[in-house]
């Protein structure tokens, strides 16, 4: 998805691979940060655990309710997308008209507005498809884990014949590299703008790299192993994501890759035809389901250790008796999915999120410095290059992109061309877990975690 809407914002090739290794490398150093804390604090628990030890409880649970609000329901919501958006390479799904579809509106003040009934086929699909996973990972995790397994073959074979198909194909053309759209292309203070908000694809799509380190505490030689597999993995999506682009745009110009909705089918079926860009859409719809499966079999789990731990309704944190799964938190964050998928598209809930995401990763970066003051003498098996100096300039850069995407998105909501500030909105729901928090803390008694 995130190839087409570069080209739109940016409308130049070489400006859309420098913002996929701008992007990349500002994920990589954010990834040192982690690669040393989750080396230190080899605790499954992950960020939750961190943000315990550099700024409390508060913090900690805040993160824990931002993940459970936005970052994994918005995210896994937003992923699920792209499965209804490709499925409609072979069915027409049903929409109501324009007037019907803007007629329901829910008006969140000082946000924006939210049109529940837009693109109703496709936001049906998606919930069904949400559903339908999660019915699997409540029934059972093997299974959920088998898919997995399945998911993530095809999602390899999906690249590989993606990449090599159509740089194979000949019928494209490496003048496409170098040539620019004239009526696309930004300049001035407008490309700056523009850079950022394509940086916030980028990093959408590199984002799943700290999903590793909330099984911290299950990892063999952590101190070696953390910092090596997501540096090295890191390294190698960097690389996909250029390449999968490339390949993309070997076939189209990027005028026309601006204006496709289905990009990946789009250039697959001017290489091979209609069976070719079908092949391909198959693929990626299953690749997605892959991708959407793991969000689902894993975000629930924190929710249910919040529970346990008295931070979040008592009722998330139990067992299935039967089936041995944690079966009200999955079905909690089903229902919270649907409101999201109600609530926006694949780029309204991405960016939503996103945003959110960076925020706690700003403080992460900050949290760095607390622990090398706090506890100096701790273990490092792995320090971050360049300290000091590097995490203050990715702190800066970090601090940088969180203003202007908040720019950006109330920007493009005044001059009419959003209907919502995606950042915005997903501050307010981040923002709406501090009553509870207060709430959880009278209601239960906190018990201390061993970590």
């Amino acid at each position: 998805m995130r190839p087409a809407e570069m080209a739109g914002l940016l409308g130049s090739p070489i400006i859309i691979f420098m913002v996929w290794i701008v992007a990349g490398f500002f994920t990589l150093f954010n990834v040192m940060v982690y690669a040393e804390l989750g080396a230190m604090l080899p605790a499954t628990g992950g960020q939750y655990v961190f943000m315990r030890h550099m700024y409390g409880d508060f913090w900690a649970y805040l993160f824990g309710w931002a993940e459970f609000i936005v970052i994994n329901t918005a995210g896994t919501a937003g992923i699920a997308f792209i499965f209804s958006e490709y499925a409609t390479y072979f069915i027409s799904l049903p929409r109501f008209t324009p007037e019907i579809e803007r007629s329901v509106i829910l008006h969140l003040p000082m946000i924006g507005n939210i049109f529940p009934l837009e693109n109703f086929g496709v936001k049906m699909l998606t919930i069904l498809l949400l559903g339908l996973l999660t019915f699997i990972n409540y029934r059972s995790t093997r299974l959920g884990g088998a898919m997995q397994v399945f998911f993530t073959f095809v999602k390899i074979l999906a690249i590989a014949l993606l990449v090599g198909g159509l740089f194979f194909s000949g019928r494209g053309s490496f003048q496409n590299f170098i040539t620019d759209s004239p009526n696309l292309k930004p300049a001035g203070f407008a490309l700056m703008a523009a850079i950022v908000a394509a940086c916030n694809g980028a990093l959408q799509a590199y984002d799943g790299w700290g999903n590793m380190i909330y099984v911290a505490g299950e990892i063999r030689e952590p101190g070696k192993n953390i910092p090596r597999s997501l540096i090295l993995g890191l390294f190698v999506c960097i690389a996909v994501y250029l390449l999968v682009t490339a390949a993309m745009m070997y076939i189209l110009p990027v005028d026309i890759m601006a204006g496709s909705t289905l990009v990946a089918s789009d250039a697959t079926e001017v290489a091979f035809g209609t069976i070719g860009g079908g092949i391909i859409a198959l693929l990626i719809c299953l690749s997605v389901l892959g991708t959407t499966n793991g969000s689902v079999l894993t975000a629930p789990r924190m929710t249910f250790a919040m529970a346990h731990e008295g931070k979040f309704f008592r009722f998330a944190g139990r067992i299935h008796p039967k089936f041995k799964t944690p079966s009200n938190a999955l079905w909690l964050h089903f229902a919270v999915m649907i409101i999201m998928v109600f609530s926006g598209s694949f780029y309204i809930l991405a960016d939503m999120y996103i945003f959110i995401l960076w925020v706690f990763n700003l403080m992460m970066i900050y949290g760095l410095f607390i622990l090398r003051r706090k506890i100096p003498g701790a273990l490092r098996p792995y320090k971050v290059w360049g300290y000091p100096y590097i995490p203050i300039l990715v702190l800066l850069f970090n601090a940088f992109y969180l203003i202007m995407t908040l720019y950006n998105d109330i920007n493009n909501y005044v001059t009419g061309k959003t209907h919502i500030i995606n950042s915005v909105f997903g501050l307010a729901l981040t923002t709406a877990g501090i009553p509870l928090y207060f709430y959880f803390k009278k209601k239960y008694k906190e018990r201390e975690i061993q970590l």
